[in-house]
């Protein structure tokens, strides 16, 4: 046989078993060092390479130590790919089930969080630790099409013993990445595996539609996003005099007011309210929006004004109001020099935006988990609303530990009988406040912003003050 380029389609025409037996030697051959009958083809040669030079050992297992339970929920909680898991299924878990094969959606470290297909086929699968929580990059489990995809950040297709592990030669497998279309961070692998009898060439056309479906359901979701924020920005920048600029938190556009229009401004990685300077815009003064920031252009005062290294300083101190104050609705509000903006809580944000508010110095955790139901193993529930909770107010809050930032400043707004206070509620902290709070009256707790260099002994920056 010449020595041509190995070809999938021309694989697929084959006899089964002769094309097993020529994807055997070919392998075999290659990884030799001797020249066979037949080219691998390129994506598959240079990975054999990666792993000879690795090390890696062709006849080992593909175990791998699996994540434990709350660790890959929280994983499942915080990734992108949950808010499409409905299309990635509805685009391919049915076709799987049919075509006795499974689909597997990994996170951006090749870990699987979750599968599902053919009942057989999951069987099998557990037995090369193709399961929940399972390791499946190049480097634990040699070439594969998660592992290589994730490699090389494009779709790939493995069949056969174009595996490196022979552990794998009974399986075929391709696989997609998904990115985020606002900074396109590969999110995690799409990928559906099978038994190698159930091989077809085709299926990684449409692994990687099914992936490019759910960018564009992710691209619309950021786009109404931007709308969203757009209209909470637009009449503050009808106020602002000068030049200024609302983004979300990725720099994309929202509205403009005195600068000419752009997509996207670059934001540095540790970004926060201040004096930031940025280079396509120089100094700014950077106030939360929801969803997003504000960003209003400073005159330069000389080469040294700004920070220069791309941090904010505590230079805006904003102001945000928790009011409680009413049985059923429950809002947060933040104010800065350009004005302000409104958000209404549900139950559970109202509840830990509260103990955060009587904890300045932070919480864990483990510590709002105890706070608010009584469970300090409750992280994982924890963790996730926090994480929809500064999706709204990342400028605002900080996090490892969660807590207010040191520069602004907190009031809280309680209701005049202290029963009333998030009266559903049965998280301790809000019990226990209610208990303290008898024969008080209407209370407004203020927290006062202080200097993250010199911070005051504890207890010195809440005051209880009567409402006038």
């Amino acid at each position: 046989m010449k020595n041509t380029q190995l070809d999938m389609k021309r694989l697929a025409a084959m006899d089964a078993a002769r094309a097993t037996r020529l994807l055997h030697r070919v392998r075999e051959e290659t990884l030799a060092g001797r020249t066979p009958p037949i080219a691998p083809r390129p994506v598959i040669d240079a990975s054999w390479q990666r792993m000879v030079r690795l090390g890696l050992d062709p006849d080992q297992g593909t175990s791998s130590v699996l994540l434990h339970r709350d660790e890959l929920e929280e994983r499942r909680r915080t990734t992108l790919l949950a808010e499409v898991m409905r299309t990635l299924t509805g685009g391919l878990a049915g076709i799987a089930d049919a075509s006795l094969q499974i689909m597997v959606v990994t996170d951006e470290h090749g870990r699987v969080l979750w599968r599902q297909g053919n009942s057989g086929v999951l069987r099998r699968a557990n037995g090369i630790c193709l399961e929940e929580g399972a390791a499946w990059t190049e480097h634990t489990t040699g070439t594969n099409a998660v592992g290589t995809a994730l490699a090389l950040g494009r779709a790939v297709q493995v069949h056969s013993a174009e595996h490196y592990l022979h552990t794998l030669h009974n399986w075929t497998c391709a696989a997609a990445p998904v990115r985020d279309p606002r900074d396109r961070r590969l999110l995690g692998i799409l990928d559906v595996s099978g038994p190698a009898s159930t091989f077809h060439p085709a299926m990684l056309a449409l692994v990687d539609s099914v992936a490019q479906l759910a960018e564009a359901e992710m691209r619309e979701r950021h786009r109404r996003s931007v709308e969203r924020l757009r209209a909470v920005a637009a009449p503050i920048l009808c106020r602002v005099g000068g030049r200024a600029v609302a983004v979300d938190a990725y720099g994309w556009t929202a509205a403009v007011t005195g600068l000419a229009p752009v997509d996207r401004i670059p934001l540095p990685k540790s970004f926060r309210a201040g004096r930031v300077w940025l280079p396509s815009l120089g100094t700014c003064a950077v106030e939360p929006l929801p969803g997003g920031w504000l960003l209003r252009v400073e005159e330069e005062t000389g080469a040294g004004s700004g920070s220069g290294s791309g941090e904010a300083d505590a230079g805006a101190v904003q102001r945000v109001v928790l009011d409680l104050s009413r049985p059923r609705r429950w809002t947060v509000s933040v104010s800065g020099p350009a004005g302000g903006w409104q958000q209404e809580l549900s139950p559970r944000h109202a509840e830990l935006l509260y103990v955060l508010a009587l904890h300045r110095d932070g919480r864990t955790a483990a510590e709002l988990a105890e706070g608010v139901f009584g469970d300090r193993t409750r992280t994982v529930t924890v963790r996730a609303e926090m994480s929809r909770v500064r999706r709204t107010l990342a400028g605002v809050l900080a996090h490892r530990p969660y807590r207010f930032r040191e520069e602004v400043a907190v009031e809280v707004l309680r209701p005049e009988s202290p029963a009333d206070l998030l009266p559903h509620s049965t998280a301790p902290a809000v019990r226990a406040g209610v208990a303290g709070g008898r024969g008080n009256g209407h209370l407004s707790t203020m927290w006062t912003p202080v200097s993250p260099a010199s911070p005051p002994p504890p207890g010195a920056a809440l005051g209880i003050s009567r409402s006038a």
